[in-house]
């Protein structure tokens, strides 16, 4: 049986082969040929099984070789393409399989040739425009675009009216990477229901120059439905909506916006039976409550009430390489209702020294993020880890004055209650120690440096004892296990002494390699030959 052959065309090819390729048609024509004879079988030759031929023979050859079919993946980047082409007929009959389209790096720069290719493309469901230059307004041209899911517009610059008028026409859409297009600020007429789209559920929006959340919320509120949103590189500041007050549309900013710490109820309510129905899930502007109700009731005007409230489905987001700079934002993400897996690494919460390390910081955001059950990408945290997580935090928490405590301490010591401070134990040995040394019936006691080696001890007894440091013996008493062991002696030069676990009122005795060890009955007799 026939198969789909996926080729990959590397830019390294068409630098070579598709130099100076003004149309997608000249494209495919250079490096699939341009014969548009189908492959595919007559009606009478799939009926009979095989090919007509004289042999009774069912193997199939096809009329044209893989190597000149077009394929369901395309991939022309960076070939200098700037337009369809000017044969329509031709352009269908090899297009009409394309499932993928990777046309990223080319010089397309008018909307209407875009579409002058995508409308011969029945089947397609993924599209990458990224880093053409598609600046102008959105020209379309008729066509099927129902299967179409994945749109790619990375760096295009494409405008937001341009990006509203793709949404609206591709009805089923539903991924959308709008990254490094310069934007620093969302102009989409978020108010209006027509321009809801309530089927895009991931968005990418990488390494766009905005700082304020209330931007980013727009998005939420023209994409209600979204699962997944991607922020990294943005140079957002803060989730607080305080901070963010002089800068939301005029319609917004006319109200009154809700204090992060006012506890009052939202009275933007419906009159009515409606605000009879919205009386049990009423927003409330306090967000200091974790749970919140998926069946919250719209205000009769558009206003963000919360830095969550636009996400309410939202379980992905990433906010790597942001500006988030305290652990205030890392509260306000885990009050997003949905939100199960987040990525926060690079910001400068996390920059310049802290007062602790890697694993506690770890825990802390654990411990904040009662709901995130993936963090950084890592796998699903534990009830073990979660458990452990959360008494580190109170621990970390209850030395420090009331007023520094965060609001989760008293949530977690009503869990786990008032935990008793974990005892230190300090297993650095002593830096210096005194220690009894006796040479027959010459007796001291002097202070060690437990990191010094036993050769550089021998060295600093020679003036003691009168003998060179390499015809010197050390022989090691425990105080508290001479009675079992003895004496043991210290053979290995380079050994450092606190590995003997020599500790204060131990005791070295001296002797030399030219005399025997007679008599070890007791650790302060002399030792002589």
């Amino acid at each position: 049986m026939q198969g789909t052959v996926f080729v990959n065309i590397q830019s390294a090819w068409c630098r070579v082969e598709c130099t100076k390729m003004p149309s997608l048609l000249e494209a495919l024509e250079l490096k699939y040929g341009s014969s548009t004879t189908d492959c595919s079988l007559t009606d009478e030759e799939t009926e009979s099984g095989s090919p007509k031929t004289a042999l009774s023979v069912s193997i199939f050859v096809p009329k044209k070789s893989p190597r000149h079919t077009v394929p369901a993946l395309l991939v022309l980047q960076d070939c200098d393409i700037e337009s369809a082409g000017n044969d329509d007929e031709k352009l269908k009959n090899k297009c009409k399989n394309v499932e993928e389209l990777d046309l990223a790096q080319n010089k397309l720069t008018q909307w209407t040739e875009v579409f002058g290719i995508l409308q011969h493309m029945p089947k397609i469901k993924f599209v990458n425009l990224s880093f053409n230059s598609l600046a102008d307004g959105l020209e379309t041209k008729d066509g099927k675009y129902d299967l179409l899911k994945n749109l790619v517009l990375n760096g295009t610059h494409a405008s937001w009216s341009t990006v509203q008028g793709l949404v609206q026409l591709l009805k089923n859409l539903e991924e959308l990477h709008l990254s490094l297009n310069e934007y620093k600020t969302v102009d989409l007429e978020y108010e209006k229901p027509g321009n809801k789209n309530t089927v895009v559920k991931k968005l990418h929006f990488t390494g766009n120059p905005i700082e304020i959340w209330s931007e980013i919320s727009k998005l939420g509120y023209v994409f209600p439905s979204l699962e997944s949103l991607v922020l990294a590189e943005c140079p957002i500041r803060s989730l607080s909506l305080e901070e963010n007050r002089n800068t939301l549309p005029r319609s917004v900013s006319h109200e009154k916006l809700p204090s992060e710490s006012d506890d009052n109820e939202n009275k933007n309510l419906p009159d009515s039976e409606t605000s009879d129905k919205c009386q049990e899930n009423r927003i409330f502007v306090d967000e200091k409550a974790y749970n919140r109700t998926e069946s919250e009731c719209e205000s009769s005007s558009t206003k963000v009430r919360s830095p969550h409230d636009p996400f309410r489905m939202l379980r992905f987001l990433n906010v790597n390489g942001t500006l988030l700079s305290t652990w205030d934002d890392v509260e306000r993400l885990a009050r997003f209702p949905a939100l199960k897996s987040l990525r926060i690494q690079g910001c400068p919460l996390f920059e310049s020294p802290q007062e602790y390390t890697e694993h506690e910081r770890r825990q802390l955001l654990i411990a904040r993020l009662p709901n995130v059950e993936t963090l950084n990408g890592g796998g699903v945290i534990s009830a073990q880890e979660r458990e452990d997580a959360e008494r580190a935090f109170i621990r970390y928490y209850m030395d420090k004055p009331e007023a520094d405590r965060p609001e989760r301490y008293a949530e977690l010591v009503g869990i786990h209650g008032k935990l008793d401070p974990l005892v230190h134990v300090d297993l650095t040995p002593e830096k210096r120690v005194k220690v009894t040394f006796t040479y027959g019936d010459l007796v001291e006691v002097r202070c060690v440096d437990v990191y010094r080696t036993v050769f550089e001890l021998k060295t600093k007894l020679e003036s003691m004892v009168k003998i060179p440091a390499n015809r010197m013996r050390l022989f090691y008493v425990d105080q508290e296990m001479k009675t079992t062991y003895g004496p043991e002696e210290m053979l290995y030069p380079n050994k450092q002494l606190y590995r003997y676990n020599i500790r204060h009122g131990d005791e070295i005795i001296i002797d030399s390699k030219l005399n025997r060890f007679v008599s070890t009955s007791s650790s302060t007799s002399s030792i002589r030959s």
